[in-house]
């Protein structure tokens, strides 16, 4: 078991009579505790996921607003009758006291709380789920309502089986300390706070009685994309129904057809994915989140390069939106996915060449859930992504989401592999790593990139999103490789 109940006690409050469970995490070797009050088992339990900050939980620092989203909590809880504080043992985002105080130190020189993490080696986020939805599965929680402003716990949550009911804001009042740090969480982190003229959060009394106005928005932000949506929906299902009716032809080609292709991805003004290769950085806004788990709501499949995974361990779900989420499809050349990653909890498949498959991590992966899909290598040793569409169109999936990196995302572009793009550009300078990567050494191929057509623009917010198509695809044998 990966986490194990050690020990239970009866804490009585000021708030109600709370139960505290102690609970030691083989996943993680650390020690979380799980406040109840009442009957945990069963749907729709109210849950407040909290990870520990000392500073602000035990000593009031008015440098974040973490002690009063936890006083909040458990006042929620109590007033609900029934629900369940997990405090987890992540401090500072997961990069621990000492390294917290000294990204204060850096913060006290002008960097903001996402700059100072990455100055001192991190990455802006570094917290884990994972054994908060153990210890939700051990309390036999089916589905909760979770107290959370941050889209990347319901993600994480969602990416671990835990059934996401509802989203319950905390939002508290700034303070002149805790300002900048607030508005950084809304701007680089995809924080969910709404924030008045003079750049304070509102209540969450201020935020249920503008609840009408909230959902209004929203679905503005919706109706912004819905034609682009559909119309790309639309596309999607003539390109299967025309494939099937090729299927059905007495001469038809013995291979199967390859699935629609759309990339999809977020950059700055300048042309970057993230600050430095092998660090995620969030670039694009909430609308603009909703907006790509909608997209992927309408393919079959998704695809990541390993780079991604390794950067981000991102979930790729659309738990934003109505629908099922795409079959996860990682291209591992050299079979480096992580035996703990989010993506093998949705039984991802792996495509990688000969010799990765020979790897002694196969047997792993496969007992973790993963599907190995062995495709053949181009000159340069990566999986040949022209054959990889030929097994996913064998596979039956009809249409593939591109979510990057910056290789795959290249490679689908110089070998014209991709039918459609849907691409978000943030008001944002890097100087980082790029879109684009350049031409490898010894390549002369003098590969030409497309020319995105017919495109539309949608502004979602601050973010501006491009959608077009591509002309017609043609693979340049032995160039497809990512």
């Amino acid at each position: 078991m990966a986490v194990k109940r050690t020990v239970t006690a009866r804490i009585p409050t000021a708030d109600g009579a709370f139960y505290l469970h102690h609970f030691y995490s083989a996943w993680d070797e650390k020690n979380h505790l799980a406040l109840v009050l009442g009957d945990a088992e069963g749907e729709d339990l109210l849950v407040r996921i909290h990870s520990e900050c000392f500073t602000g939980d035990v000593l009031g620092s008015q440098r974040c607003d973490c002690g009063e989203q936890l006083t909040r909590a458990i006042e929620a809880i109590a007033a609900e009758g029934r629900g369940a504080l997990i405090y987890l043992r992540q401090e500072g985002r997961g990069i621990g006291l000492e390294e917290k105080l000294r990204a204060y130190n850096l913060q006290d020189e002008g960097y903001d709380t996402v700059d100072a993490n990455l100055l001192l080696g991190h990455q802006a986020d570094e917290r884990d789920y994972t054994a908060a939805a153990l210890i939700l599965q051990e309390l036999d929680v089916r589905s909760v309502r979770l107290l959370t402003n941050n889209p990347a716990k319901i993600e994480g949550l969602a990416g671990l089986g835990i059934d996401v009911r509802e989203r319950i804001p905390l939002q508290m009042r700034s303070n002149p300390e805790n300002r900048a740090y607030l508005e950084t969480k809304v701007a680089r982190m995809r924080h969910v706070i709404r924030l008045n003229g003079q750049g304070e959060p509102e209540t969450v009394e201020e935020g249920e009685e503008k609840r009408g106005e909230s959902e209004q928005l929203t679905h503005g932000q919706a109706e912004a994309y819905r034609p682009q949506l559909d119309g790309l929906r639309t596309r999607i299902q003539s390109h299967v129904r025309g494939e099937e009716r090729e299927k059905g032809r007495k001469n038809a080609s013995p291979l199967s057809p390859w699935p629609f292709v759309t990339l999809s991805y977020a950059q700055s003004l300048d042309g970057c994915l993230t600050t430095d290769q092998g660090t995620a950085f969030p670039i694009s806004g909430p609308a603009s989140l909703t907006m790509t788990h909608a997209l992927r709501a309408v393919h079959s499949a998704i695809l990541v390069g390993i780079e991604t995974v390794l950067a981000d361990n991102p979930a790729l779900t659309v738990r934003l939106v109505s629908g099922d989420s795409p079959q996860p499809v990682i291209v591992d050349s050299l079979l480096r996915m992580p035996p703990d990653a989010r993506l093998l909890h949705g039984r991802a498949w792996i495509a990688t060449t000969p010799e990765g498959a020979r790897s002694s991590r196969r047997r792993h992966l496969e007992e973790a859930g993963a599907r190995i899909l062995t495709l053949p290598a181009d000159s340069e040793g990566r999986v040949d992504l022209a054959a990889l569409l030929t097994q996913l169109g064998a596979e039956g999936i009809g249409s593939l989401m591109v979510e990057g990196g910056a290789r795959v995302l290249t490679s689908f572009l110089e070998n014209g592999l991709a039918d459609y793009a849907v691409i978000t550009i943030a008001p944002v300078f890097l100087g980082g790593y790029q879109v684009i990567q350049p031409a490898r050494a010894g390549d002369e191929s003098g590969a030409v990139m497309p020319r995105l057509q017919n495109v539309q623009q949608v502004q979602l917010a601050t973010d501006t999103v491009l959608w077009g198509e591509f002309g017609e695809r043609t693979a340049r044998n032995g160039r497809s490789g990512a």
